[in-house]
């Protein structure tokens, strides 16, 4: 496990300030969601947590070691930082069955064949892909293929698993299931989780803790129920309405 934190975090694209003094501190082991409309910096903050995008300032942590710090010139590439990272277009390999889809990211440490085996095996079970693990992505319903994406993403252990708006592209009736499951998992193996995402239901159900942003800063956090009961502006009351 490992806790994250941001520090004072700003974002810019040219001009453009997408990320305005962001800070968050994610406790070992704590699914914290962060919701807000498109548009408003969430995926930005998690892209920056992965190291697919560089901080122009502010520091980011992940438990004890210092993975972006600009100023003093410190940045830590993506595949060093432990993470897995689960994304809404689901990112499975077309051309590599459900196993070698799973196994790839342990193929690319260099893990041995005993130990790929034993770990894929397990995780495909805890996703219910076990007797799958043959089929092609196209034989894949899009449930089966965000299972594919989580099982990747777990597959590492990681120390934080990253899920930008994994369910998005499901059905109501789907996204119900895989909030179960994303949640039981993340509890199972107490995973620190940071989620972005602009559904309610989502946020209110999985998380522990809900950071609530518009125009890239921090709006409130908190809680669910500190949010449901005490939301801190009129935008907050009517986004969460």
């Amino acid at each position: 496990m490992s806790s994250v934190v941001l520090s004072n975090i700003q974002k810019y694209f040219g001009d453009v300030l997408v990320v305005d003094d962001f800070s968050l501190s994610v406790s070992d082991g704590d699914f914290v969601s962060l919701l807000g409309p498109s548009g408003c910096g969430k995926t930005t903050v998690l892209r920056m947590v992965a190291g697919l995008e560089r901080n122009n300032s502010g520091v980011i942590k992940l438990g004890n070691e210092v993975v972006s710090n600009p100023q003093g010139k410190i940045f830590l590439a993506p595949e060093k930082r432990h993470i897995g990272m689960v994304f809404q277009s689901y990112a499975v390999w077309p051309h590599m069955n459900v196993f070698d889809n799973v196994a790839y990211p342990l193929k690319i440490q260099k893990m041995n064949k005993t130990e790929i085996d034993l770990h894929v095996w397990e995780i495909l079970k805890l996703v219910e892909l076990d007797g799958l693990e043959k089929r092609m992505p196209a034989q894949l319903s899009g449930g089966q293929q965000q299972r594919v994406a989580l099982a990747r993403g777990l597959v590492m252990r990681p120390k934080v698993l990253l899920l930008d708006e994994p369910l998005s592209n499901l059905d109501a009736k789907l996204r119900e299931k895989m909030r179960e499951d994303i949640r039981r998992i993340q509890q199972q193996f107490k995973i620190t989780c940071l989620y972005v995402t602009h559904d309610q239901v989502e946020a209110f159900t999985m998380s522990d803790q809900i950071v609530i942003l518009n125009h890239g800063k921090i709006l409130q956090s908190g809680q669910p129920h500190q949010i449901r009961q005490n939301p801190a502006s009129s935008f907050v009351a009517d986004f969460i309405r």
